[in-house]
């Protein structure tokens, strides 16, 4: 075999062995991609659910619902969580958790228990705070109660990842000893990944992020003062906010989930994301897939990033949303064909 020869089976050789290796590239990459949470946050109802429940969030292409236990309390200065009762709906309790999370599994959707806290009135839970050490002694007690009963069920349900909080920016901060000791019991409870909800003003300020497998926030940035952002307005929107994620998580070296995300339907709704209350705003559909793109432009390409839960989904499909409300949820909106083009990439 002449010279030229074998330096042109080396060269093709050589070839070969780049095709090779852009492949496992871009295949570790769309990996990287299939595992994304794309999620639905998953209204409890009174009643038990079956497939007729789950098909329009697999038509929407989501692979993960959170499933969102209740405890509720008096007011922001009372210990006591009342949690798991027969007064409550059935989804809000250990057993309706349990049978959600059996039937989505049936269809191969994974699982995020992500129990809450209700305050009378609709008082911000960021707020809740004791006025002795008596009753944060109380209230310690209490929240441990409540949560350990869910991570014996999300244990018991398989769920992939269990949430230890959400929005409890004062019980965080004043107490961040007896967060660290609960995470640790909790471990002893439950062997899948956590997480806590903070809020988006408050994430910057979590003490324990280390101890934790995600850094969870729900993200109601504000990002625009205008009527109808485009794309590109959000966007801009987000570079601020996203500077400060990327440094927090550069810091910490744990993935960044947005254990909520969402936008009404309804004009200015980057201006305070967060708010609920506007209940005469004009309808506005185009603001709501808009603000969706742009956070799925912004995060869902990263490595770093985790998914996220859609702000809100209610079981009763054919009546929930449409196109004359202007609330959170994205059924039968524009924004749920958005969606399914977006987590189906």
């Amino acid at each position: 075999m002449g010279t030229l020869d074998k330096k042109f089976i080396f060269d093709l050789y050589m070839q070969q062995i780049y095709s090779f290796f852009l492949l496992l590239i871009l295949c570790l990459s769309c990996q990287n991609q299939i595992k994304k949470m794309n999620g639905v946050s998953f209204v409890a109802s009174r009643d038990s659910i079956n497939s007729s429940h789950i098909k329009p969030v697999q038509n929407i292409r989501s692979n993960f619902v959170a499933l969102m236990p209740f405890g509720f309390i008096k007011d922001v200065s009372s210990p006591k969580i009342i949690h798991n009762t027969n007064r409550q709906w059935f989804g809000e309790t250990e057993k309706g958790v349990l049978q959600y999370a059996k039937s989505f599994q049936k269809e191969n959707i994974g699982i995020m228990v992500k129990p809450q806290i209700w305050v009378s009135k609709g008082i911000f839970t960021g707020k809740i705070k004791m006025n002795s050490e008596a009753n944060w002694i109380a209230l310690e007690a209490s929240y441990r109660a409540f949560m350990l009963t869910y991570a014996a069920a999300a244990e018991e349900g398989n769920a992939e990842l269990l949430c230890i909080g959400t929005e409890l920016e004062e019980f965080v901060k004043k107490r961040p000893q007896y967060w660290r000791k609960l995470i640790q019991e909790i471990r002893g409870v439950y062997k899948g990944k956590l997480t806590y909800a903070a809020n988006w003003d408050e994430y910057q300020q979590v003490p324990f992020w280390d101890a934790l497998d995600y850094i969870g926030i729900d993200a109601y940035f504000p990002l625009s003062t205008i009527k109808t952002p485009t794309v590109a307005n959000y966007e801009q929107g987000w570079e601020p906010h996203k500077k400060q994620i990327v440094r927090l998580q550069k810091r910490v070296q744990k993935p960044v989930l947005f254990t909520e995300f969402g936008y009404r339907s309804v004009d200015f709704s980057g201006k305070k994301p967060w708010d609920s209350k506007r209940v005469e705003a004009g309808v506005n559909l185009e603001a709501q897939t808009n603000a969706l793109q742009a956070i799925y432009n912004q995060f869902w390409d990263e490595d770093w990033f985790a998914g996220g839960f859609v702000w809100k989904w209610f079981h009763t499909h054919d009546r929930a949303g449409g196109e004359q409300n202007n609330r959170f949820t994205p059924q039968n909106k524009p924004a749920a064909q958005l969606l399914k083009e977006l987590y189906a990439q």
